[in-house]
């Protein structure tokens, strides 16, 4: 396979227009390496996220629900968050949000893989988990500004959730579509 060249582009001018704690927008004007400019382009500035594909002792997946206003929705979703600046690895930032959003811990953690929602326009990456073996140690310790519901849900509903695009979060359908791919049925 042919490794790529990084064809950077030039940044002419760079000013940010927004600066929220949820929302930071950087708008840039850009050379490309053809010597064609864009005069407008934004980029969004998020910190790093983490997800959790988790999975009990007893083979259950481990999902919250919550209500998503973008899209007008509530909706199955793996556990996920934000990597605190506090956090010192993003493998710390996964294990506490799978505790403070559904009580489940311990296990056996391995990352899955890396992505990115859209590398186009956001500044971040996703390091998605894979955590097995995990069982309840306490119960949900959410923020004031979070209602969610935990669910365990066998392979076989995972597997339907996705088949029937019932999960939208393109950063945990992602993992888990992975996660199908290579163990075709549960063992």
């Amino acid at each position: 396979m042919e490794i790529l060249e990084n064809k950077k582009w030039k940044v002419l001018k760079s000013q940010y227009i927004a600066r929220k704690p949820w929302l930071t927008v950087r708008q840039e004007e850009l050379e490309l390496p053809n010597g064609k400019r864009i005069p407008e382009y934004y980029i969004l500035e998020y910190p790093n996220w983490v997800n959790v594909i988790a999975i009990t002792k007893e083979g259950k997946f481990v999902f919250v629900s919550q209500y998503r206003p973008g899209l007008g929705i509530t909706a199955y979703e793996l556990c996920a968050g934000v990597c605190e600046k506090e956090d010192a690895t993003p493998l710390i930032s996964a294990q506490r949000e799978l505790l403070e959003e559904t009580g489940y811990g311990n296990g056996n953690w391995s990352e899955w893989m890396i992505i990115s929602a859209n590398p186009s326009t956001h500044s971040n990456l996703t390091y998605c988990y894979l955590a097995t073996d995990v069982e309840p140690l306490s119960g949900q310790h959410l923020d004031e500004t979070e209602e969610l519901s935990v669910h365990l849900l066998t392979f076989d509903e995972v597997r339907e959730l996705l088949q029937t695009d019932q999960i939208k979060q393109a950063t945990h359908a992602a993992p888990l579509w992975k996660y199908m791919a290579t163990h075709p049925v549960q063992q």
